[in-house]
């Protein structure tokens, strides 16, 4: 299982760059981030962390609903340089970054300890003991480098004993921030191993013997800290990134328990990210995007739950697979198998038809005290389980077009993986490139997650050549992906260059920032200097 090998820390420049691609020159930027931490800090790293961003290739916004997902790590991706600082306050950091539009920062965490064990309450006694001060209202560069290092300090600094080491850092990145490439979880998986190698924590796993801390340790870690800047995440992300290998896609589930397989892509795809240039920040918008969603599905989850009769505990916050799992039977702590999951999801289409409000036409959706009478619940409890950790902002609820879409996409995640293990017959490509756009549309009409320019985008690639193509991460803007047949993705480039407006006048190196093609590169790692 994937998940479940160590986390790679390299010592050999060359066993590292095999695995990261060939479209990028690798070598030139881990060497120039290398020399300019010497001439910042007087000094050479220690280790340099790396995590990569990614593409998902079908399955949008059904992670956090426990469903599968598609995605692949690309090569763009985040370095962070780091190395202990002597003569320093314990646990200090000084953060630097080579983009010039990001100032130095420096932050110690706080010690929550207290002097007597007796003035800790039995309330306080699995509270975390350190503290960052993250503002949610206002995210900084410097705030996905602090949540990063909230997890190490309170994983392994939270029972006595020895004290994070001071530490300076460099970072330099090539994931288009807000392009939903998911440069925010590239930023604090490659923060959190940094931290820990610095700290000394995965030297163990340099060893051929013993425990190691593998990649789902790091992905669940990874998955909390990106909570300390208020999004809900639910998994796909910090997964791709740390646990993706080069020529393959990843197959993720996250119910009963995180795993992942290997699914080989088909020759001949080529997959092609564009930035729309509108900038999505799941972070800032998330009250009536990211966030809203998450409490849309998870009260659908409890209302079609009800209607089906499936038990639901009072105080259970179920997922639409949960639903899906208990109305087929499925044993707790197990998992039905694909073919099984395949069949309930098309029973599920119509299903899910019972989540309309009576005699609706155009809005489609519930008022809050509509979907707290639904619920079951009172308000107080409902409030409470569902409206207490984030805040969203909505008049109208669409509880049916969320689970609608969940259920359908959920369905061609299956349906995609199915054709890349069965690639060889002869309309692979326009099989995947199928489901592809059919993922836009329910992205657009159901859940709501697209834009116009999203659409225009998608609309002149398929104009442009492109078999297929859809949105890709959160939404809202950020990026699209489009699979193109190989031996045309530069005319392919070159025709969307020319008609979608906000890439007029675009050459060279700028180009190729908002548009590239992408091979699958390898997951997070560490390399340590000798």
């Amino acid at each position: 299982m994937a998940a479940a090998e160590p986390i790679p820390v390299y010592t050999q420049l060359n066993d590292l760059y095999g695995n990261l691609g060939t479209t990028i020159n690798h070598a030139a930027r881990w060497n120039t981030l290398a020399e300019e931490f010497e001439k910042r800090f007087g000094r050479k790293p220690a280790y340099i962390a790396r995590a990569p961003g990614r593409v998902n290739l079908i399955g949008e916004h059904i992670d956090y609903c426990l469903f599968g997902v598609l995605p692949a790590a690309i090569e763009r991706d985040i370095l962070i340089a780091c190395a202990p600082r002597p003569g320093s306050e314990p646990g200090h950091v000084t953060a630097d970054n080579l983009a010039t539009k990001y100032t130095r920062q420096t932050f110690s965490p706080s010690a929550k300890r207290r002097d007597s064990v007796a003035s800790i309450s039995e309330q306080e006694v699995h509270a975390e003991e350190w503290h960052l001060d993250i503002n949610t209202k206002e995210l900084r560069w410097e705030s996905y480098v602090k949540a990063g290092y909230y997890g190490v300090l309170n994983q392994y600094f939270s029972s006595g004993g020895a004290l994070p080491v001071p530490v300076d850092l460099l970072v330099t990145g090539s994931v288009p921030a807000g392009s939903g490439l998911s440069s925010s979880a590239a930023m604090v998986v490659a923060s959190t191993l940094a931290f820990m190698a610095v700290n000394g924590k995965l030297e163990v796993n340099l060893g051929s013997n013993g425990s190691k801390i593998s990649k789902g340790d790091l992905v669940r870690l990874a998955v909390a800290n990106e909570m300390r800047v208020g999004v809900n995440s639910g998994g796909m992300d910090q997964a791709a990134s740390v646990i993706c290998g080069p020529s393959s896609a990843l197959y993720i589930t996250f119910f009963p328990t995180l795993y992942a397989s290997p699914v080989p892509l088909p020759r001949g795809a080529v997959f092609v990210c564009a930035n729309s240039l509108v900038v999505s920040d799941k972070a800032l918008s998330a009250k009536r995007g990211y966030n809203l969603r998450v409490v849309e599905t998870l009260a659908a989850a409890r209302i079609l739950a009800r209607r089906l009769g499936v038990a639901v505990g009072p105080n259970e916050k179920i997922t639409l697979r949960q639903v899906v799992g208990r109305l087929a039977g499925e044993k707790e702590g197990e998992e039905m198998s694909l073919e099984k999951l395949e069949e309930v999801l098309v029973r599920m289409d119509t299903e899910v038809e019972g989540l309309k409000p009576e005699g609706s036409t155009e809005e489609l959706g519930v008022t809050l005290e509509e979907m707290i009478t639904l619920s079951g619940l009172d308000a107080a409890t409902f409030t409470d389980l569902y409206l207490s950790q984030f805040q969203v902002e909505a008049t109208y609820f669409q509880i049916y077009k969320r689970a609608k879409h969940v259920y359908s996409e959920a369905l061609r995640v299956l349906m995609f993986r199915q054709v890349c293990l069965n690639a060889k017959q002869e309309d692979v490509l326009a099989s995947l490139g199928a489901l592809m756009n059919e993922s836009q549309k329910s992205c657009n009409e159901l859940y709501e997650c697209s834009c116009p320019e999203l659409n225009q985008l998608t609309h002149l690639a398929r104009e442009a050549g492109a078999i297929g193509s859809r949105l890709t991460g959160a939404g809202w803007g950020g990026c699209t992906v489009s699979l193109v047949p190989e031996g045309q993705v530069d005319s392919f480039i070159a025709k969307v260059k020319d008609t979608y407006p906000p890439y007029k006048g675009l050459e060279g190196e700028k180009l190729s920032e908002v548009i590239f093609a992408t091979k699958p590169s390898s997951g997070a790692c560490v390399y340590k200097f000798e």
